[in-house]
């Protein structure tokens, strides 16, 4: 039984490991500022990746593959984790962990429109339907005002800008990942290759503006180094990989639409841990969103 429902449990799984990395970062990046979480990070989830594929391959980084690949997989690094997560981070520490995480439910929808733009993939009535209660749900939560918040200030929505910046690179990482990982390439050595990438392009402007001293210096906070690491942990180690998992065993639109349940697992993080406010508002836009993005897959 649990055989067969490898690829829905590994769905779930991503999902729970992603919102403990939403927590963790939050909390990280409160300490260490956008710039310097990001690197450190992508260089935790390097070491744990290197590790990984030494171990299922025998080798560091897959020499073995060719320059086009190497190419596709580069770009998809550099726009997709050095890029994006450095919009991601900005926006964690405008938004909060729970409203950013719904503006990432947007990904989806992007990455369709995307699809449909480069691969010809045609949308339904029903889905553009879907699409569009996605972005409602988003903009009932992203719209609520919350203690201390100036209606329409800048802060959030300076915040929103940062986190749709996110979903746009995110959407085209997916778009470069596909042509990178064609003919059945291994995720783990797919995933090892990005994040090497923008690993590099995330620390060539910390050498280049003699940061590096200052960035490891940071790491003096343990509450910060704990939440880094473990966030490197769970994000872009397991939480990518197993994600992986989950699209080659499960049917992708149900294993996408486990893995959108994020902002649902936040609500309760966001509340006890994080410490911020969820209101019904909150609740009902989440449902909306998810249900949005349900309906985009499965239909």
């Amino acid at each position: 039984m649990l055989t067969e429902r490898l690829g829905e449990i590994a769905a779930l799984g991503t999902a729970l490991l992603w919102s403990l990395t939403y927590v963790q970062f939050t909390l990280a990046v409160r300490v260490l500022g956008p710039a310097r979480l990001n690197r450190l990070r992508l260089l935790a989830a390097l070491g744990f990746l290197l590790i990984a594929h030494v171990v299922v391959f025998h080798v560091p980084i897959p020499l073995h593959a060719g320059l086009a690949r190497w190419g596709w997989l580069i770009l998809s690094g550099v726009i997709g984790f050095a890029v994006s997560d450095a919009f991601l981070f900005s926006a964690l520490l405008r938004l909060g962990a729970h409203r950013t995480s719904l503006v990432m439910a947007l990904i989806p929808v992007v990455s369709a429109l995307l699809a449909w733009a480069v691969f010809g993939e045609r949308l339904s009535w029903i889905q553009i339907v879907a699409a569009l209660g996605t972005l409602s749900g988003v903009a009932l939560v992203i719209s609520a005002r919350r203690d201390g918040e100036e209606t329409g200030g800048s802060h959030v929505w300076i915040g929103v800008l940062f986190a749709l910046a996110t979903v746009m690179t995110q959407s085209i990482r997916y778009i470069l990942s596909k042509q990178g990982m064609a003919g059945d390439f291994p995720a783990l050595s797919a995933n090892t290759m990005q994040i090497l990438a923008a690993t590099v392009a995330a620390w060539i402007p910390a050498i280049l503006g003699r940061d590096v001293r200052g960035t490891f210096v940071a790491l003096s906070d343990r509450r910060a180094l704990s939440m880094t690491v473990g966030g490197a942990m769970t994000g872009p180690f397991l939480g990518v990989t197993l994600s992986m998992v989950a699209l080659m065993r499960a049917q992708v639109g149900i294993a996408s639409t486990l893995m959108a349940l994020v902002p649902v697992f936040l609500l309760p993080f966001s509340r006890f841990v994080l410490k911020e406010p969820i209101g019904l508002r909150a609740v009902a836009g989440t449902a909306l969103a998810v249900g949005g993005v349900a309906v985009l897959f499965l239909f």
